[in-house]
């Protein structure tokens, strides 16, 4: 695991990947800006969390907290949501990416199938989508336990490990193997697919380091499924 992450972090000053590294800063950083604005504008232009809930003790803890602390609430609500929309950049520098870190570390491996774009879009789309609307639905309990950090962090690295574990996961996997078998190989290696996903996440919250997280991200995957793939056919030969 945490060999894959320090090769992929290596390889991001090679020429191959050094485009792919600014096309990714770039993205990232027009993403954190956007969110900012849009979170900004739901936070103090909107009624959204305006619910009701128990008898409006929650409205008012809600607008308590984003009067006294205004833009302090802006950058944790970016920071919490940057992981999951960040993601999205992947897709379309994937296949570059992932290409660059299996020229220099996999260079017999065959030409990876064929994948038309829907496919690619159904499965980011599919996680992604899945990540903003959880996280949305949880920025009320990190709003309400603005002060108790850990059980936040808890549910934040939880809940994001798995989903983005499993989103980069299916974005490399599916590039080399059929579906059905990628489903296999998931169930193989959940666990490491969850701490690679938490790992993952945690690139994607440290400041800078996140601008360019889903590169090292997407890299980090391919050793990691090739290191899967090759542990699961020597134990298919052991059985056989």
């Amino acid at each position: 695991m945490i060999s894959a992450f320090s090769l992929a972090i290596g390889q991001l000053s090679d020429k191959s990947l050094r485009q792919v590294v600014w096309i990714g800063l770039l993205s990232s950083l027009a993403i954190f800006v956007l969110l900012w604005i849009v979170i900004g504008y739901v936070l103090f232009e909107t009624k959204i969390f305006t619910t009701g809930w128990f008898f409006g003790v929650f409205d008012r803890a809600v607008e308590w907290l984003t009067d006294i602390f205004g833009g302090v609430l802006i950058i944790i609500a970016t920071w919490f949501l940057f992981p999951v929309t960040a993601t999205l950049i992947a897709s379309f520098f994937l296949e570059r990416a992932a290409q660059a870190v299996e020229n220099k570390h996999f260079p017999n491996l065959p030409a990876p199938r064929r994948q038309n774009l829907s496919e690619i879009l159904k499965i980011t789309f599919k996680f992604t989508g899945l990540s903003v609307v959880l996280n949305l639905l949880a920025l009320p309990v990190y709003f309400v336990f603005f002060f108790l950090g850990p059980l936040n962090l808890f549910v934040f690295y939880a809940m994001n490990g798995y989903l983005l574990g499993r989103e980069y996961f299916e974005l490399i996997a599916h590039r080399r193997i059929e579906p059905l078998q990628t489903i296999h190989l998931r169930g193989a290696f959940r666990g490491q697919m969850f701490l690679a996903g938490v790992i993952i996440t945690f690139l994607m919250t440290i400041p800078v380091v996140n601008l360019i997280a889903p590169v090292i991200a997407t890299a980090a995957m391919v050793h990691l499924v090739q290191g899967w793939r090759r542990i699961n056919r020597y134990k298919a030969f052991i059985i056989v």
